[in-house]
């Protein structure tokens, strides 16, 4: 049995709700939630369960986790995933997270705050008079759509059809092509 396959043994037959913390010790965002993790490992004592997952040492469970990008925090219940998180987020969220491991739930959906919609769209704006400029640039233009787009995404109906679609089939080559 390969660590991948063990790994995933442990997390189905682990009775409680486990949050995984696929983390590096020279990554600064992993180092920044540590603390927060660390409270509210204790604050769920008993009910939820923090893993952490190394990924300089256990690269064949990162990547066989479909896991990309660090820091990624992955809610399981009975191996089977709930839901997950990529970089740093706050402690509030963090709890939302934890609290939705201990429902055996999804955690919510992410919210964009005013102000990455604002730094977004502006960015965007930015792009799109550069590409105009500059000749005009379709692949300036193109980038501005989409930053634009990243604005705006989550209230877009047909984003949020075509959303868990998308997901899983960019998760089955990690998960050995099961459905």
């Amino acid at each position: 049995m390969n660590d991948l396959a063990t790994y995933r043994a442990r997390l189905a037959a682990h009775p409680m709700p486990i949050v995984v913390d696929a983390w590096a010790p020279w990554c600064a965002p992993c180092r920044a939630i540590r603390p927060s993790l660390a409270r509210l490992a204790e604050e769920f004592r008993g009910r939820v369960d923090l893993w952490e997952l190394n990924a300089d040492e256990s690269p064949d469970i990162v990547a066989g986790l479909g896991i990309g990008w660090i820091p990624t925090l992955i809610v399981f219940q009975r191996g089977i995933e709930l839901g997950r998180r990529t970089g740093a987020q706050s402690e509030a969220t963090l709890r939302e997270l934890f609290a939705a491991a201990e429902q055996g739930a999804a955690p919510p959906p992410r919210r964009l705050t005013t102000f990455d919609r604002a730094a977004r769209g502006g960015a965007a704006l930015f792009l799109a008079a550069l590409g105009l400029s500059a000749g005009p640039s379709p692949w300036l233009l193109l980038a501005a759509g989409v930053l634009a787009f990243s604005a705006v995404y989550d209230r877009c109906p047909v984003w949020q059809a075509i959303a868990p679609r998308l997901r899983r089939a960019l998760r089955r080559p990690a998960e050995g092509g099961a459905p």
